[in-house]
């Protein structure tokens, strides 16, 4: 598997040379970054740019470096079922096990079911995302008990009174009502 190379100097790439492959060895990075795409589906995610905390430790293992700690953002978007704006903060857990090149993981794992160093560097940010997203709700909503929009006009149930009805008309009828209303006008009767 062919990777691209990463760039030291992104914030979400960590330097791990001080951990000197020695197993036990810990480093602990705390950093608030802005987040490099929009993180999330459309419908509710943490924008680009907005910031995340990350509070990580990293421990050298015998087949590369373990990263356990914790990840914050705040994510945006819209509430399911009256499209009101929703913002909620997410407190995610990150624990990622990143493999040393030519480690034995190499041979008893598919290429995509473990991260990799390259060389001393590791990419937090595959890590991250998957966290942050599964977090996320299937359903954003603004509360629990939000009632959401009328089907008639649209309008969020919690802008209209109480007493708000729309009057329907099983469309069978509908010719007939409106033979009705013509009589009730008193237009052209048909004779």
């Amino acid at each position: 598997m062919t990777n691209t190379a990463l760039d030291p100097a992104s914030p979400l790439v960590v330097d791990t040379a001080e951990l000197e492959r020695s197993a036990g060895a810990t480093m602990r990075v705390e950093r608030e970054v802005a987040a490099p795409e929009a993180l999330g589906p459309d419908v509710f995610q943490v924008p680009e740019s907005s910031p995340l905390s990350i509070d990580v430790t990293f421990t050298s293992v015998s087949e590369g470096v373990l990263a356990d700690g914790d990840v914050e953002a705040t994510a945006e978007g819209e509430c399911a079922r009256c499209l009101a704006p929703v913002e909620d903060t997410l407190r995610v857990r990150v624990q990622e096990l990143y493999a040393y090149e030519g480690s034995v993981t190499e041979e008893t794992t598919d290429a995509d079911e473990i991260l990799r160093l390259q060389g001393d560097l590791l990419d937090l940010e595959p890590a991250v995302r998957d966290a942050l997203v599964l977090a996320m709700p299937v359903t954003p909503l603004c509360r629990p008990d939000c009632p959401g929009l009328c089907a008639e006009c649209g309008v969020p149930w919690d802008e209209l009174p109480d007493d708000h009805r729309h009057e329907t008309v099983d469309p069978r009828w509908a010719a007939l009502d409106k033979l009705r209303s013509v009589d009730a006008e008193g237009d052209d009767r048909p004779e």
